[in-house]
């Protein structure tokens, strides 16, 4: 029997290569002689890194960049050396989880590490990039990273205005004479599973800003300051579309990334399945594993393990999947592709012990046991 495996980590637990591996094992007492390939999965968010990095020869990086309100953060990234591929998550450099609840400010917050993040790995080489743009802490349309690359945000006396949306205010002049000249060489592929404008009812200072710390005062300022913006980016691309969808993604960056560099915006899951190259071990396969840490109706939302149940039912393949937990909505993860899911914890426990990475591993191995009992 031949059993694909890909499992998105259990947050807290177990990584994805570790809920993968806690499978096969299960697996191989039954049958020392069964096909098992794990493969490390995840959505584009955060553990993309860690997950890409596992999947093939990485080289991990780790420097000092200017976190969102320019405190020193240590941010990590991967570099996957077939390809010469950088993968990125901004929000391990311009992250909400990166400052307390009381500090969001989104007139402050920058994304200016992120720029540097991207400059860093140019430097040593990279020209294809995957940067998962969830879990942001800004709104400032994406100036933050492009003055990290080279671009110039001035106002009326040709000085630099301040970083995060509240230099958009004074924004006057757009330069990129600037601009380091290997941005040109390179391709981004941008994990995002939002489609908001950038301004508007339905743009990120309107829908996102106040989980960022936004005022009403503040929300109707910024947007007004991204469509000057938007207007003044067109003078320097004429790619820049305030209206496209994903525009709105981390507080704009969508847009920086898809008016200023050679960006396209997929979803986060379609990536990572391309990237570690697992449909044809799942046309190949007799049956399909997967899972998350927790399933309920927001895992059909774009959710890893959806994306796996849909590649596999292109080939007609029966799908399982574990989990730590799954909610009464849950069931709504059966039209979608999943044929059964087993949530894994086995006894009244506490979060402490239920998120224990030996006792996650255990509960995990003891119930994918069961269930393939049944199969074998």
């Amino acid at each position: 029997m031949k059993i694909a495996v890909a499992i998105d980590s259990f947050k807290g637990s177990l990584s994805s290569l570790q809920a993968g591996n806690a499978v096969k094992e299960a697996i191989w007492r039954l049958d020392a002689n069964a096909e098992v390939l794990v493969k490390p999965l995840a959505d584009g968010g955060e553990g993309t890194v860690a997950a890409l990095a596992e999947a093939s020869d990485a080289e991990m990086v780790e420097i000092e960049v200017n976190g969102p309100l320019l405190n020193p953060v240590a941010a990590k990234y991967c570099i996957l050396k077939d390809t010469n591929t950088a993968v990125i998550e901004m929000a391990s450099a311009s992250g909400i989880t990166l400052i307390s609840a009381d500090e969001r400010n989104p007139l402050e917050a920058t994304t200016l590490g992120v720029g540097e993040l991207i400059k860093d790995a140019i430097k040593k080489g990279c020209r294809r990039f995957i940067v998962g743009i969830g879990g942001s802490a800004t709104n400032d349309g994406g100036t933050g990273m492009l003055t990290a690359l080279g671009y110039e945000f001035t106002d009326k006396n040709d000085k630099p205005v301040s970083l995060g949306a509240k230099g958009l205010k004074d924004l006057y002049k757009i330069k990129a004479d600037k601009v380091i000249p290997e941005l040109k060489e390179c391709v981004f592929n941008i994990a995002c599973d939002v489609t908001n404008p950038l301004c508007g009812e339905n743009g990120c200072s309107k829908v996102f800003g106040p989980q960022k710390g936004a005022t009403p005062e503040m929300i109707k300022n910024m947007d007004a300051w991204l469509e000057t913006y938007a207007t003044l980016a067109k003078t320097v691309s004429m790619k820049a579309d305030k209206d496209c969808a994903g525009a709105g993604a981390a507080g704009g960056l969508g847009f920086a990334f898809l008016a200023f560099t050679n960006a396209t915006l997929k979803s986060g899951i379609e990536i990572v399945l391309k990237e570690i190259d697992i449909e044809s071990d799942i046309k190949n396969a007799d049956i399909v594993v997967t899972g998350e840490g927790r399933l309920d109706s927001q895992t059909v939302m774009g959710k890893a393990p959806i994306g796996v149940a849909r590649l596999a039912k292109r080939y007609g393949k029966k799908v399982i999947a574990f989990s730590g937990c799954v909610t009464e909505d849950a069931e709504i993860c059966n039209e979608h592709g999943i044929d059964a899911f087993f949530p894994v914890v086995r006894g009244v426990t506490t979060l402490e012990e239920a998120l224990d990475t030996d006792n996650a591993y255990k509960n995990l191995s003891a119930t994918a046991y069961q269930v393939f009992r049944l199969l074998f």
